[in-house]
């Protein structure tokens, strides 16, 4: 895809302009969320806008116009021509002043982008994907950890650490050892019929998908946990699928070149309730 495909909104404005003294560009201070857009709606709305609203309490980024930024979505999905993603950035705005520290009269940038929805194999996932370990290992801080902030620079470097098409992602690693996510993913593993996924209070990002499957699970009455898991938690899991809010769920074929023998019973149950909230997007 490219720029020419998309279509852009600057604080509602078509073909709007950043202004160059951005903070969302010179220090990455903002927030962003990727839409899934099918039949003309927006998949989860309620969801990513409600991430969106904590990440900007965490960050302090004053913005009230919640009920403005729904309707520009709705209006953006609705106009799609067929299935498309949509990029929602919100950032702190231009600065006020020179340096790293917010003046506290800034006023924030949103920046919607529409784009076609890539071409996607939908053998990935009947089949399950081929992924690997990635070798960086994701800075630990707290005060950041679960919230999906425009300073993307650790999944930059995790990707460009391969380049063959049939590695479709990267598992993560801490620089403390634990199992985080993929470099677009969050992580599952099945052990024991029951399903686990990694604590996000170090780092990482807390998506979307990842909190609808948690709800499905508890639902559908399986076990369901946040824990610390390491490498040796995914050396011997049953089954192993990754989430985002494009590709709904990926069971996991290979690791490393190690089967995992494809999508099991807890996976396929899964998929199963997930998909009519995919296929007829749902709000929330």
């Amino acid at each position: 895809m490219t720029c020419a495909e998309a279509t852009v909104l600057v604080n509602g404005r078509p073909g709007g302009v950043v202004e160059v003294l951005e903070r969302g560009l010179h220090f990455g201070d903002g927030l962003f969320e990727t839409i899934a857009c099918l039949k003309g709606r927006a998949r989860f709305l309620s969801l990513h806008l409600e991430r969106l609203q904590q990440g900007c309490g965490r960050l302090r980024i004053g913005f009230e116009g919640w009920g403005l930024l729904r309707t520009e979505v709705e209006a953006m999905a609705a106009g799609a021509a067929g299935p498309a993603i949509l990029k929602l950035l919100l950032s702190r705005g231009p600065a006020t002043a020179r340096g790293y520290a917010a003046r506290g009269d800034e006023v924030a940038t949103r920046i919607l982008l529409r784009q076609p929805w890539p071409a996607d194999d939908p053998a990935l996932g009947r089949e399950g994907i081929n992924a690997r370990i990635g070798t960086l290992r994701l800075g630990e801080n707290p005060a950041l950890a679960g919230m999906k902030h425009l300073n993307r620079l650790e999944q930059v470097l995790a990707r460009a650490e391969w380049q063959a098409q049939d590695i479709h992602e990267s598992l993560l690693f801490s620089s403390s050892g634990r199992l985080i996510s993929g470099t677009m993913t969050n992580v599952f593993l099945v052990r024991n019929g029951g399903l686990l996924t990694p604590r996000l209070d170090r780092c990482g990002v807390q998506g979307v998908m990842r909190r609808v499957i948690m709800r499905e699970a508890r639902e559908a009455g399986l076990s369901m946990r946040e824990t610390e898991l390491f490498a040796a938690d995914l050396a011997v899991a049953e089954e192993v699928f990754l989430t985002n809010a494009r590709v709904g769920l990926w069971p996991v074929r290979t690791l490393d070149g190690r089967q995992l023998g494809g999508p099991g019973p807890v996976t396929r149950r899964l998929q199963a309730r997930l998909g009519p909230l995919l296929e007829t997007p749902v709000d929330a």
